[in-house]
């Protein structure tokens, strides 16, 4: 039994110098087809990003919230943005994020610095 891989670049440039349209041209075997490189699942890496920033914005909510909350709607939006197949925990992590930012700002409001704790 034998593989053939066909090249078709070179079989539609083939049948257009010949006249003929690429569907009625022969299936001519090139030389050799170059191997197919590895590619990374972008989906799973999206996917990743998702859920990293759903709990990084989760975390974020009770600490860290200046470092964590821009890192939770950057990771969101870049997994948005890669079509993410959990686009529902990107939205969560994008919300978490915004809603660690008005965390913090309601806390500095409240105490007039950037330091805070939970105990009175």
């Amino acid at each position: 039994m034998t593989l053939t891989l066909i090249d078709r670049a070179r079989r539609t440039d083939q049948a257009a110098y010949q006249g003929v349209t690429p569907e009625a041209a022969p299936e001519a075997p090139s030389a050799q087809a170059p191997a197919p490189a590895p590619r990374r699942a972008a989906g799973r890496e999206a996917d990743g990003l998702a859920v990293a920033s759903f709990v990084l914005g989760l975390v974020g909510l009770l600490a860290f919230n200046l470092l964590l909350g821009p890192t939770a709607i950057v990771m969101a939006l870049l997994s948005l943005a890669r079509r993410t197949r959990r686009p529902g925990r990107a939205y969560l992590g994008l919300a978490l994020g915004v809603a660690d930012l008005v965390v913090l700002a309601v806390l500095v409001t409240v105490n007039g610095t950037v330091a805070w704790n939970l105990g009175a």
